[in-house]
């Protein structure tokens, strides 16, 4: 199987598949011609932007960047929340601390982030 060697390969591939994306639908089947030349570029996407574009593992800064931007938070908000100082939130959110489990199942519980993903950050 070819695989994608370019950006431009990629570009004209991806815009191939937004117009795939139009055509097949749920209720296409499985055999129809589009239906396999988009699985088959998928594929051949995937298989580009893991080797080009590789997703690194979040930090727990993001996690909790992203968690307060959801949850309409500051930061006096979070340490509030927290039952933490201030300047030890944004101590976590530039990556200068780490929290400690005590702090760590607080953010499981009141932030509702899985416990295995802060873990994963702190490891």
């Amino acid at each position: 199987m070819k695989l994608i060697t370019s950006n431009a390969e990629y570009e004209a591939i991806m815009t191939r598949i937004n117009e795939l994306v139009e055509i097949v639908d749920d209720n296409i089947l499985k055999t129809d011609r589009n239906y396999i030349e988009l699985d088959f570029l998928t594929d051949l996407v995937v298989s580009y932007e893991k080797e080009h574009y590789p997703i690194g593992k979040p930090t727990l800064s993001n996690i909790l960047k992203t968690r307060m931007h959801e949850m309409n938070l500051t930061q006096k908000s979070l340490a509030e929340m927290l039952e933490i100082s201030a300047p030890r939130v944004s101590e976590y959110l530039t990556g200068k601390a780490e929290p400690t489990l005590q702090i760590a199942r607080k953010m499981h519980k009141k932030l509702n982030i899985d416990a295995n993903v802060i873990l994963a950050c702190l490891i």
